[in-house]
């Protein structure tokens, strides 16, 4: 490994990619452990199959439009369950605390985690709570895992030529959001943090794949889908999910609209028979859901612009935005 750990590394792109193979050689995961390269592990146990995750959260603001730190924590592994297909039972909360952290923050945060909890109907069923010497830690870390039950796995590897393409909504919005409230600009954008797992669990049967594109944004998370079935993906740039606000202001900042991390919403891939019935259950959820793209023998991710060219979508790379997550 490198001697040191860059911030690069943890912003969800190539370089996070590349440290995490590291991370599992080391671990020796690939040749000890199978079922466990999508959002989730599997474990086999019968009939219904358990699907454990984790996740740890360092967000910079803790609160932002939209949510804080703890609404996207929670949020967060409900819906990396719900994307495997599985439905969550239960919720393990940690958190790290700095000495001298306002209890009123930490009392709107726990708020925050209980009014998902109970929106989302899963509850919280144990954890634990660390106190750390102040200016050793910056401010709050929350650390989530959770355990749900599953018949039908929906797998990053199962989309195949000839599917749609289709997001929950439009993307982006969490990362706007969230530097808005760190650099102090004006926007109408708020987070787009939500658990998702009474939409997705709706339209899971029809889903052949599907990723909430959290870190490195839709770029990361559709290429993965696109190498883990080995198919080519074409996104068409007339129905590309971002508002005109994200675009600017990501334009503004210059950032690559691709990469923008979203907290609430899952793209996936469905068949052309089951595409129009997908589309009138998302909508009542969220009118902007839609086709964003389609499947085809090949490899890669391509952006079919308005002048009817092919531009290729790359895994991102380079100094993305820390602590969104």
């Amino acid at each position: 490994m490198k001697d040191t750990v860059k911030i690069d590394e943890g912003g969800g792109g190539q370089a996070s990619a590349d440290l995490i193979k590291e991370i599992r050689d080391i671990l020796n995961i690939k040749n000890k452990w199978t079922n466990c390269n999508d959002d989730a592990a599997i474990f086999n146990t019968g009939k219904e199959k358990i699907v454990f995750t984790t996740d740890s959260y360092i967000v910079d603001p803790i609160f932002f439009p939209g949510g804080d730190i703890g609404k996207i924590a929670i949020s967060g592994t409900i819906n990396d369950l719900s994307v495997m297909g599985a439905k969550p039972i239960g919720i393990a909360l940690s958190i790290v605390l700095e000495d001298g952290f306002p209890k009123d923050n930490l009392k709107k945060i726990m708020h925050s985690i209980n009014k998902v909890s109970q929106e989302a109907k899963v509850p919280i069923v144990t954890g634990d709570t660390k106190v750390t010497d102040k200016g050793k830690l910056d401010k709050i870390v929350i650390t989530t895992s959770g355990v749900g039950l599953v018949q039908n796995i929906i797998s990053n590897n199962g989309a195949q030529p000839g599917d749609f393409i289709i997001s929950s909504g439009d993307l982006g919005e969490h990362t706007i959001a969230l530097l808005a409230k760190r650099f102090n600009y004006q926007t109408k954008i708020k987070s787009d943090s939500h658990a998702f797992n009474f939409e997705l669990a709706q339209v899971g049967k029809y889903l052949k794949a599907c990723k909430d594109p959290t870190r490195g944004g839709l770029a990361a998370n559709i290429i993965e889908i696109a190498d883990k079935s080995k198919v080519k993906i074409i996104l068409d740039e007339k129905t590309l999910p971002y508002k005109k606000e994200t675009t600017a202001i990501s334009n503004l900042l210059g950032l690559d609209v691709f990469s923008l991390a979203s907290e609430g919403r899952f793209i996936a891939a469905v068949n052309p028979k089951n595409v129009n019935k997908v589309l009138t259950i998302l909508k009542k959820f969220n009118k902007e859901a839609k086709v964003i793209g389609h499947t085809e023998i090949g490899k890669d991710v391509f952006l079919k612009t308005a002048l009817d060219t092919l531009r290729p979508i790359k895994m991102p790379k380079g100094k993305l935005i820390p602590r969104i997550c």
